[in-house]
């Protein structure tokens, strides 16, 4: 009798028995949302079976949306999708706290360089004008959600690179540079491909589904603060545009 047949006495399929079990441990915490699970390998040889039915008992949890597959990076405990609202006060704090997500932000790098033709474009400011580059990955719960690049004018800042060295935030930081308020201009948004940079930072496969958002921060006389590009993962953010 294969792994995944069940007895004419009818006992229970050994498929479902092991999507019985890893339901069980989900519920149980063992699995936590955003988790990883083990290989297929790994499950077939725990249960002694062969990895086709490891496959079927995940494809019923799939089904059930408790899990989800990536193609080479493999299966994971499934996040219900952050509901993150873009209008004209967009701040990355209160909206994950909003959503009952702990927001985290962790710095990759803060870069001063020439501004290029399409940042200078963006920011109201002469093509080589010096800015700050800063590289960051945003987390919810403590897991990855999203990539940003943010380009910041120096003259229109200053202080602007040692305040954001200071890892508090970009509110914090437009504070301690003279901007007390800052609105949302524009948001351009477009569905791309995960390169490999970007899936290692994500924790998804290169080529998965990425939503990208283009947006343009200004002070309340409407001089642009910040222009910035960020990768969302698709699969655990819903972007809502909020009027």
């Amino acid at each position: 009798m294969g792994d995944d047949t069940a007895s004419r006495r009818g006992r229970t399929p050994v498929w479902q028995a092991i999507a019985n079990s890893l339901r069980g441990e989900m519920s149980e915490g063992r699995y936590a949302a955003g988790d990883k699970l083990p290989t297929e390998a790994a499950l077939a040889a725990r249960f002694g079976v062969n990895r086709h039915t490891v496959r079927h008992a995940l494809s019923a949890l799939v089904d059930e949306g408790l899990v989800r597959t990536r193609r080479g990076a493999g299966a994971f405990v499934a996040m219900a999708p952050t509901d993150y609202p873009i209008g004209r006060r967009t701040r990355f704090t209160e909206n994950l706290r909003r959503a009952g997500r702990f927001p985290g932000r962790r710095i990759l790098s803060i870069e001063p360089r020439a501004a290029t033709a399409g940042e200078a474009a963006a920011l109201q400011i002469p093509e080589g004008a010096p800015v700050v580059a800063t590289h960051s990955l945003s987390l919810g719960d403590g897991h990855p959600l999203a990539l940003a690049e943010s380009i910041y004018p120096c003259a229109r800042l200053p202080g602007i690179e040692e305040a954001l060295a200071e890892g508090r935030g970009v509110t914090h930081a437009l504070s301690r540079a003279g901007v007390a308020d800052y609105t949302r201009l524009s948001t351009r948004i477009t569905a791309v491909p995960a390169d490999a940079t970007q899936a290692l930072h994500l924790q998804v496969s290169e080529g998965a589904p990425l939503v990208r958002t283009r947006s343009l921060n200004a002070d309340p006389e409407g001089r642009p603060v910040e222009y910035g590009t960020t990768w969302w993962a698709g699969e655990r953010v819903t972007l809502t545009l909020d009027s």
